[in-house]
């Protein structure tokens, strides 16, 4: 049978021989826990950008407030929509053959899970590059970087992820029911065809992609950071610095961590034409590591600003007994700081020369 090519029969051949055994009441709780705390994180993150949205008009933080919201949206129907699929092929017994006669469920899960999965890596790397662009083009920014081109960049974005979702198909290639009965996916297993294997490896350098421009936006934006931080004698700069510099070094590790193991394996199925040695239980590991980066987006690009920083710095300090850093110059924005800082660092003429009016209407 050529379940790749036969949409009503597709996957079902690895119902008949699979190796992969699963315990039912630990993949229930996982899916239970990982869809829970996903709905709960980004609701909250969702509550927080609001609240700040409204506090919080300037041009300057609107780019971002939209960006931010358009991840956690995104993360939040990804966990609603894969999560109540996932239970509901645990409640069923992972009886596919019952309830997926017309391949319609499978084909909406592995659509869901290529537009979910890429498009929070997509986001990712523009929110990196509007990073980027914040602070070493403050001036091009303000002018440019307006609400209108920012819901076109996310219009674009979801565009684009969704393009590569339904490639397989506008192609009449099915998506397979995996090896564990729990989820589709692009097919995993015996990969002959060119262009099964040209999907995985789309996905995976799709995904690689979003997290090199990511890694190098943020690495560029750090080392600006750092360089004003050590040509510019201003306090107000410095929790600037210090806030953004952690949340970068958070992004990286998060992204690179939770997502590399999933996007490495998909790589090697489909360079190696699914002959490889990736286990059953080795591809859910590396796919729940993939569903905590969803998780911790929240947590990582909204509620690790300077308040949550200012606690960690006391408990520490309180622990080593040691004075670390001055943080008394918490009180302005940090978007705000970037574009005085960088504003400063970019001026043609001495830093010294530019007082501080001027620099705060041009951040707002």
């Amino acid at each position: 049978m050529n379940s790749s090519k036969s949409p009503g029969l597709a996957g079902f051949g690895v119902l008949k021989n699979t190796t992969c055994h699963t315990e039912k009441k630990i993949s229930v709780f996982f899916s239970i826990i990982f869809m829970t705390v996903g709905i709960l994180s980004n609701s909250l993150a969702i509550v927080i950008l609001m609240k700040a949205y409204q506090r919080f008009r300037q041009k300057s933080k609107a780019s971002f407030l939209l960006l931010a919201s358009g991840l956690v949206v995104t993360d939040l129907f990804g966990h609603l929509i894969n999560g109540a699929i996932a239970v509901f092929v645990y409640a069923s017994d992972k009886d596919w053959i019952r309830f997926n006669q017309s391949n319609i469920l499978c084909s909406v899960f592995g659509i869901c899970m290529v537009f979910f999965g890429l498009c929070p890596l997509f986001l990712g790397s523009v929110m990196a590059v509007e990073r980027c662009i914040g602070v070493t083009k403050p001036i091009f920014h303000s002018t440019k970087m307006t609400s209108r081109h920012v819901k076109m960049m996310l219009t674009m974005v979801c565009l684009f992820a969704v393009l590569i979702a339904l490639l397989p198909i506008l192609r009449f290639r099915a998506y397979q029911i995996q090896a564990s009965r729990t989820w589709c996916f692009y097919k995993t297993e015996h990969v002959e065809d060119w262009e099964d294997r040209f999907y995985l490896l789309l996905f995976s350098c799709l995904g690689f992609l979003a997290l090199a421009i990511s890694f190098l936006c943020n690495a560029v934006t750090g080392i600006t950071l750092l360089r004003v931080k050590f040509k510019s004698q201003q306090r107000q700069g410095r929790s600037h610095h210090f806030e953004m510099i952690i949340q970068l070094l958070a992004i990286m590790c998060v992204s690179c961590i939770c997502w590399s193991p999933f996007l490495v394996t998909m790589a090697r199925i489909g360079i190696n034409e699914g002959r490889s040695k990736d286990t059953c239980e080795t591809i859910l590991f590396a796919l729940r590591m993939a569903t905590w980066n969803q998780i911790l987006d929240p947590w990582v690009y909204i509620l690790l600003r300077k308040a949550v920083l200012r606690n960690l710095y006391k408990i520490t300090s309180g622990c080593c007994g040691v004075h670390v850093i001055n943080l008394h110059m918490w009180e302005l924005s940090s978007i705000k700081n970037s574009l005085k800082v960088a504003a400063i660092s970019e001026s043609p003429g001495s830093s010294k020369q530019i007082n501080l009016q001027p620099l705060s209407s041009m951040g707002q």
